[in-house]
């Protein structure tokens, strides 16, 4: 499985949405993203990729693609 199929399956697990609506998603656009949906996605990406998030990130990770560019600049993973 790639990283990017991982990263894709955790949204889909988390969030209970399609493949093809991950792309899309953003923090609060759908009602299972709302704080506690997020702190269970942050805490499904630390396991998937065996990473420990800074605050920061966290805080930051507003939308499926802004997610992809914090784990790819700031912690590595290659997509």
């Amino acid at each position: 499985m790639t990283n990017y199929e991982k990263y894709v399956n955790v949204f889909v697990e988390t969030f209970s949405v399609s493949a093809e609506q991950v792309e899309k998603l953003e923090y609060q656009g759908i009602s299972e993203w709302d704080s506690v949906g997020h702190m269970g996605l942050i805490a499904a990406l630390e396991d998937a990729f065996d990473i420990m998030m800074d605050t920061d990130d966290i805080i930051d990770f507003s939308s499926f693609e802004k997610g992809k560019e914090i784990l790819a600049n700031n912690y590595e993973v290659e997509f």
